[in-house]
């Protein structure tokens, strides 16, 4: 609503902040960066600033990536893409936290698996609890949720 440019600023400063923790861990600290991923998205999809609520974690996760697993920013900044493509960035999102598991486990073996479950886990929690009370079937709330990235019949 504010316009393009304080919306690149604050998603450069989320990106930012993905990317502190893994970098503070350095390298030859492979678990505690993973964790310090997990860390950051937590704090950013459940902010104490705003009562719980928050985002989804996409920036601080692209940031984290970038440092710990650059092949894994691609993956989600692809399914992103692919998802604001075709009108349904949610599901692009989704995919994209799937993928991650294999691409990782390819690339970086054990600690790939460990950086995509720090970051896909909070994400999917995130998308699952949402920042309201699911109306309706839950079931099929949490379906839309997780997918989607929205409750049903919502646009």
């Amino acid at each position: 609503m504010a316009g393009f440019a304080p919306l690149a600023l604050a998603g450069s400063l989320d990106v930012a902040k993905g990317a502190v923790g893994p970098l503070l861990a350095t390298p030859r600290r492979p678990r505690l960066g993973a964790l310090a991923a997990a860390a950051t998205i937590c704090g950013h999809n459940w902010s104490p600033f705003l009562k719980g609520a928050g985002g989804r974690g996409i920036s601080p996760a692209l940031g984290a990536t970038l440092v710990l697993a650059p092949e894994a920013c691609a993956v989600i900044a692809t399914g992103l893409a692919a998802g604001r493509i075709r009108h349904e960035s949610g599901f692009g999102t989704f995919l994209s936290l799937v993928a991650l598991f294999p691409v990782l486990a390819v690339t970086r073996r054990r600690h790939g698996l460990l950086v995509a479950a720090c970051v896909a886990m909070p994400m999917a929690a995130k998308r699952l609890t949402g920042n309201r009370r699911p109306e309706g079937r839950l079931g099929l709330t949490l379906v839309s949720r997780l997918l989607y990235d929205r409750d049903p019949g919502t646009p």
